[in-house]
């Protein structure tokens, strides 16, 4: 029997999905990470502790994102703006600008986000997650927090955004198309 392309495409998406579902398995299983209660400033320039975004919530996605100087990032916030409704229904849901406050706020304004959007610019916060290093550069990615009853929190999860991820839907269907990307890069206006 000859094996088509078809069946090469059918068999490599199967082993894709049942890698997923190993991978989202062990990151349930993974032990959860204490995590200090940072401090944080919102977009009207005053400080909030990082307990206070979960707000009725015991479920936190935080979105590390390095600020309005990287196109890449502003792809994967603006796509957050049509999920984050559906988002916002199961978990607490925020943005964490490597940019200080003020220029979160001005670049979210003109972005139209419909999404909770704090600064973490003088804060150790992103460092402390392993999303800025020590020279100070900033990674983009998410993480996942759980509030437990006694208040501390923990990390269950966490993971970096890039080219071809899943957090983007540009990327996957680019990957559809004859030429794929073929050199697309973002930007802030077409």
């Amino acid at each position: 029997m000859v094996t088509t392309n078809s069946d090469k495409l059918d068999e490599i998406s199967k082993q894709i999905s049942e890698l997923k579902q190993q991978l989202t398995q062990l990151r349930h299983e993974t032990p959860d990470e204490p995590v200090e209660d940072h401090l944080l400033t919102k977009l009207d320039g005053t400080q909030v502790r990082l307990s206070d975004l979960f707000g009725e919530r015991d479920d936190l996605l935080v979105i590390h994102n390095m600020g309005r100087g990287c196109p890449y990032c502003t792809l994967w916030a603006d796509g957050f703006t049509g999920s984050y409704q559906h988002i916002a229904n199961r978990c607490s849901f925020v943005l964490c600008s490597g940019d200080s406050w003020e220029i979160a706020m001005e670049f979210s304004e003109s972005r139209n986000w419909n999404f909770p959007v704090v600064s973490g610019h003088d804060s150790q916060f992103a460092k402390a997650m392993g999303f800025q290093s020590e020279d100070g550069d900033w990674w983009p990615g998410v993480s996942a927090f759980r509030r437990n009853s006694d208040g501390t929190i923990v990390r269950n999860s966490s993971t970096e955004f890039g080219h071809g991820d899943d957090f983007c839907s540009v990327w996957p269907l680019f990957d559809l198309l004859k030429d794929g990307a073929n050199g697309w890069e973002p930007k802030y206006k077409y």
